[in-house]
């Protein structure tokens, strides 16, 4: 694979054999994106659990100290009281299954999270096909199917994450953007990490978290130790 003159200069401020301690792999992170944009830092941890099981998931939400630095689009389902409570809470779109019909027929996705009042899954259950795939579907979970909708917009649209395993057991999740600088995304990070340690399932055997791997948009893995404190 082609990598550029950049990535190459900032692969050689990096030692692939050495676990950084979190501070200093993000303090790399900034001193080697070289990019013209923000770029947005990823964590990517593979945990030593079987997805396929259920007793083995890794799933939840939490509010990164700051943000990840883009502020999310939000579309609600609800209606009544709720509906009114999402709109002034912030969300981009609140509705029933006008919404629905519009990303049914038109293949609509200008939003990043969908929250659901309880009474609203019916209908929302529908669209399983086409917001599960793209990691949309609501869940109680991840908090995102409350009876409180204004409270779940406030906590998305504050730096609200969610985190969860993929097939092959890698959660990835963003914790900010370059310009945060070091001292905030350890922060962000220190948060992620300390909850992906509290959701270890009980049926989970061995070491959970195998590796940890921090990355700017453009720019290459630093290895991160990841060992409980």
């Amino acid at each position: 694979m082609f990598r550029g003159k950049k990535y190459q200069e900032s692969m050689k401020q990096i030692d692939r054999s050495v676990q950084y301690e979190a501070a200093d792999a993000m303090a790399l992170i900034c001193k080697t994106a070289s990019a013209k944009f923000d770029e947005t830092v990823e964590l990517h941890v593979r945990l030593g659990v079987d997805g396929r099981h259920a007793d083995q998931q890794v799933r939840g939400a939490i509010v990164l100290p700051h943000g990840t630095g883009k502020v999310a689009r939000v579309l609600v389902f609800a209606k009544g009281d709720k509906a009114d409570a999402a709109r002034e809470a912030g969300a981009d779109y609140v509705g029933e299954m006008d919404l629905v019909e519009k990303i049914q027929k038109e293949n609509w996705f200008d939003f990043d999270v969908v929250v659901a009042s309880p009474d609203m899954m019916g209908l929302v259950g529908r669209l399983g096909k086409v917001l599960g795939p793209k990691g949309l579907m609501p869940s109680p979970k991840s908090g995102t199917v409350t009876p409180d909708v204004a409270k779940a917009v406030k906590e998305v649209k504050a730096g609200k994450v969610e985190y969860r395993l993929d097939k092959t057991n890698i959660i990835h999740c963003p914790i900010g953007k370059v310009s945060f600088g070091p001292e905030k995304l350890t922060e962000n990070y220190d948060a992620l990490i300390g909850a992906i340690y509290k959701a270890k399932p009980a049926a989970a055997k061995g070491q959970y978290v195998r590796s940890c791997t921090a990355a700017s948009t453009m720019g290459p893995g630093i290895k991160v130790n990841a060992k409980q404190q």
